[in-house]
């Protein structure tokens, strides 16, 4: 967590067991298998051997699935090889000893253009019907954004929930050491390919926060020397302040519509909560109240903001009207809470829950009601949503480490999965599909 924010948080006793959030129980596993994709003939393209890229596929249409904690993927390297005819009109019997309830088959084929057409299928082994298909026509190098898809229509056609494999994550790469650390932001899908630096390092930036769309990235600098929020735009690499930099603004989150950014801005003492257009202008103060009012997150609609404060004489979540009125505490626990994030259903709020110097995800409910704490961490803090509602992407620092990693863990909780990345990273912002 940003050290602006460690200071305005109030550490509590440890929170005392709450009762369960109202969220999404666990699906039951659905086993299938994923032999590789076959190439009507092997050629070779700017992406590698057609062969060599349906074996790949196949592994990353595994993976994701696996990953998504609904399925259990049998890998191709355990599985027969089939016909490029069979994809379309495959032979149950021939799966019938694998132990899968369902069954993932494709081609890849060359094109003369250079680019690849990629087929895949998803079949119910004991209906013994087709439960979907999708076809892409791709960049050979970009076989694997054909993947993802695959994997998000499949696990969107059994879970009636939107895939969320074809995703990016921005964050903070963080190298050197603790007394010098160099912070600078990154961008990359959710599997760790297509990794990219927005910045040499020459200014420690934190907190970054996609647009809805994607297409640009709102950030903390501390360019000039004051702390101050930032907007980076992906297409052009164009980077301006929000505003000017006369006082301490941090905290950016874009509204749905990406019109607007609530942030925080400090003074005299104080910060509030403002909002101003995503393009510029003069921004609008939304909360007076006397302490630190920081971290905002737009409820889906739009209508609402939940943020955190300590105006109570601890760290506690508030939601307020997105013009600032009807301003209400949801968060009564024991404990210190921070970071929320309003889910992109609507229904849930994360947070972070602070009790000594133990720090943890949860989520309750937009109410306030039906806390649920899903990590068990030594130090886990910042969540940010998939853009389904279903996982969520946090900070993990390990006890004595003092190195942070990035991790996903499903609402309904089990194990987080850690995010491959080059270094340390935190500050995770979960964005939509990958470009």
């Amino acid at each position: 967590m940003p050290v602006f924010k460690s200071l305005l948080l109030a550490l509590a006793a440890l929170a005392s067991a709450s009762a369960a959030a109202q969220v999404p129980e666990r699906e039951p596993l659905t086993v299938v298998a994923v032999p590789p994709l076959p190439t009507p003939k092997n050629v070779e393209t700017d992406g590698g051997a057609t062969g060599v890229i349906g074996i790949q596929i196949a592994q990353q249409i595994a993976t994701d699935l696996r990953s998504s904690a609904s399925f259990l993927a049998i890998a191709p390297e355990k599985l027969r090889q089939y016909s490029p005819t069979e994809a379309g009109a495959p032979i149950y019997p021939n799966w019938a000893d694998t132990g899968a309830g369902a069954l993932v088959t494709g081609y890849v084929q060359a094109r003369d253009d250079g680019r690849l057409t990629v087929a895949c299928y998803l079949y119910d082994l004991k209906e013994r019907r087709e439960m979907t298909r999708k076809g892409f026509v791709v960049a050979a190098t970009d076989w694997r954004r054909a993947a993802h898809n695959c994997a998000d229509a499949f696990y969107s056609r059994v879970t009636g929930v939107p895939g969320h494999f074809d995703t990016r994550v921005a964050y903070v790469a963080e190298t050197g050491p603790t007394s010098a650390r160099v912070k600078r932001l990154a961008v990359m899908d959710l599997d760790g390919s297509g990794h990219r630096y927005l910045g040499q390092g020459e200014v420690t930036v934190l907190s970054p926060q996609f647009s809805p769309d994607g297409s640009r990235i709102a950030y903390m600098s501390f360019t000039g020397g004051t702390p101050h929020i930032r907007v980076h735009d992906l297409d052009s690499k164009k980077d301006r302040p929000l505003l000017p930099a006369v006082a301490m603004s941090f905290s950016p989150a874009f509204s749905p519509d990406g019109r607007w950014i609530a942030f925080s801005m400090a003074g005299e003492g104080n910060s509030d909560i403002y909002v101003i257009r995503a393009d510029g202008g003069f921004p609008r103060r939304l909360t007076t109240a006397p302490g630190a009012d920081t971290a905002p997150s737009f409820s889906p609609d739009g209508d609402k903001i939940v943020f955190e404060s300590d105006r109570s004489g601890s760290q506690q979540l508030y939601v307020m009207d997105a013009d600032g009125s009807n301003q209400r505490r949801i968060s009564f626990g024991a404990a210190a809470y921070g970071t929320p994030a309003w889910s992109p259903r609507g229904d849930l709020i994360a947070f972070t829950r602070m009790g000594g110097s133990v720090m943890q995800i949860g989520v309750m409910s937009s109410s306030g009601r039906g806390e649920r704490v899903i990590t068990t961490g030594w130090q886990d803090e910042g969540p940010s949503w998939a853009p389904n509602g279903r996982f969520l992407l946090f900070q993990r620092k390990a006890r004595g480490v003092g190195l942070s990693a990035i991790y996903t863990v499903p609402i309904t909780g089990g194990e987080p999965r850690r995010l491959t990345t080059p270094q340390p990273a935190s500050d995770p912002s979960w964005s939509g599909a990958s470009e």
